[in-house]
């Protein structure tokens, strides 16, 4: 969903992917949290806070861009080191 970020979408898109991003970076902080990971549990809540919808945080298309694809290939990164 990040990844799409990068190319035009309808707004709409933007705000649900806002949401959703804030939701599992919430799931992923109480995770990390309970497994005593406090760096893991600080980037995570930081990142649901800078994604949460209710206040728009104007970063500029191009940032919010880099932003996005960072941040997907953090996911992509934290989610193949689950398996082992």
């Amino acid at each position: 969903m990040l990844l799409l970020c990068v190319i035009d979408m309808p707004y709409g898109y933007y705000q649900f992917v806002r949401l959703a991003a804030a939701v599992v970076f919430v799931v992923l902080g109480v995770r990390a949290m309970g497994k005593n990971h406090q760096g893991m549990m600080i980037l995570w809540f930081g990142l649901a806070l800078l994604f949460q919808p209710l206040y728009k945080i104007t970063l500029g298309r191009e940032l919010w861009n880099i932003l996005d694809v960072i941040v997907a290939v953090l996911l992509i990164w934290d989610g193949s080191r689950k398996g082992r």
